[in-house]
């Protein structure tokens, strides 16, 4: 049974160079929130905030990120949520189950993007040379007759 961890946390502009144990930096002005991996490791866990990515929630006492922080890149492969300052520890992944979950986070990012990029114009293969589409063609040059100059 893994151990009741109750975290604090500090709203910080700059993510301090030394972490202190079972403590969750915030900063708003950098959209990403870090702390030590909750199981003891002493691994740093960066959750970046976003449309796609977490979402803290802070409802004046204390605070959430959402969805669950899964450590697959680190030795640990620890799992949990933060939901209201308390680690909820959750099972670890199977490498099948985090693929799985890497795929449908990318697909979510791929989606959105899409939605928030303005709709590329359909684009006409340019011609050989950039002049010869500007060219006047002899066809289309006014017809006149020539001048006398005396």
């Amino acid at each position: 049974m893994k151990p009741e961890i109750v975290l604090a946390y500090e709203f910080v502009e700059f993510i301090p160079d030394e972490l202190k144990e079972r403590t969750l930096y915030i900063s708003h002005t950098y959209c990403t929130a870090v702390h030590k991996c909750c199981c003891g490791c002493g691994r740093e866990v960066v959750t970046p905030f976003s449309p796609t990515g977490w979402e803290l929630t802070f409802d004046g006492k204390t605070v959430s990120l959402y969805p669950s922080i899964g450590s697959w890149s680190l030795p640990c492969q620890s799992h949990y949520f933060i939901t209201k300052n308390k680690v909820v520890w959750t099972p670890t992944w199977t490498k099948k189950q985090v693929a799985r979950g890497r795929a449908r986070e990318a697909r979510a990012k791929e989606k959105y993007f899409a939605k928030t990029q303005p709709a590329r114009a359909a684009t006409k293969t340019p011609s050989a040379s950039p002049l010869e589409s500007t060219k006047p063609k002899e066809s289309d040059a006014p017809q006149r007759k020539p001048k006398l100059l005396v």
